[in-house]
């Protein structure tokens, strides 16, 4: 009678225990932001129009038909006056980079973001488990994040993560990193570093697919704290739901769009091909269609699959382009939208494919105008701006969108734990400004007369 008994308790209980176990794995499993901190450059590194065009005029293989090419991105760029540069730029030596000055300006952006989020949160450096960094174009010996360890003394046993080469969309990488920790490893904290060093990239050479990128970037950065400690869930900002990685690389067309290059003189610098919107819009598309089905309604899935198919039937012989195709409506599952700014082309584009409004694309418009692109960081300051306008609200939904080079478009999906109207953040100081009545620079009221000079009488010295 009593084997029966033992044998009873353990067929009730063993099942018991093993869900219990399941739930209590899964329940630790979870990726939690408990705080992030965007840098903001000291204001001595601001590049007003009148500066920018002093750098363009000092640039000694520009001639008037670039400087008529800088003026119509840069006017077209919906970038404005209060982005930031390295402090190599003012001083004149953006063509003679050196290590030191790489490191500094690194250094700069370590000690400020990392130091207020570690100290506004609560969490000592000895606390941090797991260090991931992306810097794209900077590697140096010791690594960046062995930089930081010894800047901030943190543990032997910490587990790091260097990643390099991986582009703007390289912020989600370093969160799918930390995700993917957190499914092995309970009770576990992980800072993310995300930045990318502009001081020995300035293009010196006057070809027009690497000069742009000059106009494009600017100084920037963001530290994050992510844990799966369940007993801070409270604490939380976010929680990841999910997130997808796509990669062309495999595409000889996507995979050439977008990389690091010499001219045909040896002057380093970023190429910017023509082909670039081409294989970022099918990037795009191959990742929304693997994380539609992750972040949307059922009955929105189901919706997209019928009238799709009744436009097929009604259309299908119809010529490409003569009539609109169904678009699947992710607002029925995305409360907001989180989108790289790459350039207002980019903005513009993601907001055509996804029938976005303004308010939707203000947040990652703003952030272009006054912080420009910073790469990876780029989109932790458009998350930044919906909290600064008190958008976010408890449960709300945030989808992110990158691309990088590779060719890559990386997204994940974040719900808002409690609501943020009261964070302090790097838009605090200026948010009652945005968005302005008008986004158009003062470039072309200055240098518009660049437009009318004659190539044949043109002189260059004569206008410095």
């Amino acid at each position: 009678m009593d084997a029966l008994m033992v044998l009873y308790a353990f067929l009730i209980f063993c099942p018991l225990f093993m869900l219990w176990r399941w739930v209590d794995g899964k329940r630790n499993q979870e990726c939690y932001i408990l705080d992030y901190e965007c840098y903001k450059p000291t204001d001595d590194r601001k590049l007003d129009t009148e500066f920018c065009g002093e750098i363009m005029k000092r640039s000694k293989n520009l001639g008037l038909s670039e400087y008529q090419f800088l003026l119509k991105a840069i006017v077209s760029s919906g970038i404005g006056e209060e982005t930031y540069a390295p402090r190599i730029m003012f001083e004149g030596r953006e063509e003679n980079p050196t290590l030191a000055d790489s490191l500094s300006e690194m250094d700069e952006f370590f000690r400020d973001s990392i130091s207020k989020l570690l100290s506004r949160s609560g969490i000592s450096p000895q606390d941090i488990d797991v260090l991931v960094v992306n810097i794209s174009m900077l590697a140096c010996m010791p690594s960046l994040p062995a930089r930081i360890i010894n800047m901030y003394k943190m543990r032997h046993d910490i587990k790091v993560y260097n990643l390099t080469g991986m582009g703007c969309s390289a912020s989600l990488i370093s969160i799918n990193i930390a995700q993917s920790i957190f499914k092995s490893y309970k009770n576990v904290n992980a800072l993310v570093v995300t930045s990318e060093s502009l001081s020995p990239n300035w293009y010196a050479g006057n070809d027009r697919s690497m000069i742009l990128a000059n106009c494009l970037f600017r100084s920037g950065g963001c530290a994050i704290l992510l844990s799966n400690k369940t007993a801070l869930k409270h604490k939380a900002m976010f929680k990841l739901k999910c997130l997808v990685r796509t990669h062309h690389g495999a595409r000889d067309e996507s995979y050439d769009c977008c990389y690091q290059k010499e001219d045909e003189q040896g002057r380093m610098g970023f190429y910017l091909g023509k082909t670039l919107p081409k294989a970022a819009t099918r990037a795009l598309v191959d990742n929304l269609r693997e994380i539609a089905p992750k972040i949307l309604p059922s009955r929105e899935l189901l919706r997209y699959l019928i009238v799709t198919n009744i436009w097929k039937w009604r259309h299908g012989s119809a010529k490409a382009g003569t009539t609109p195709k169904p678009v699947i409506n992710f607002k029925s599952g995305v409360d907001h939208f989180c989108i790289h700014t790459g350039g207002k082309a980019v903005i513009d584009g993601i907001g055509v494919n996804l029938d976005l409004t303004q308010y939707d694309l203000e947040p990652a418009r703003m952030t272009l105008h006054r912080f420009g692109n910073t790469s990876a960081s780029s989109l932790w300051y458009v998350l930044a701006y919906m909290v600064a306008k008190k958008r976010l609200k408890k449960g709300d939904r945030v989808l992110m969108m990158s691309f990088g080079a590779g060719f890559k478009c990386n997204s994940c999906l974040w719900e808002v734990l409690r609501d943020l109207g009261d964070a302090a953040n790097v838009w605090n100081h200026c948010i009652d400004s945005y968005p302005p009545t008008t986004l158009a620079n003062p470039f072309m009221e200055k240098y518009g007369w660049i437009n009318d000079e004659d190539p044949a009488t043109f002189v260059k010295e004569d206008h410095i």
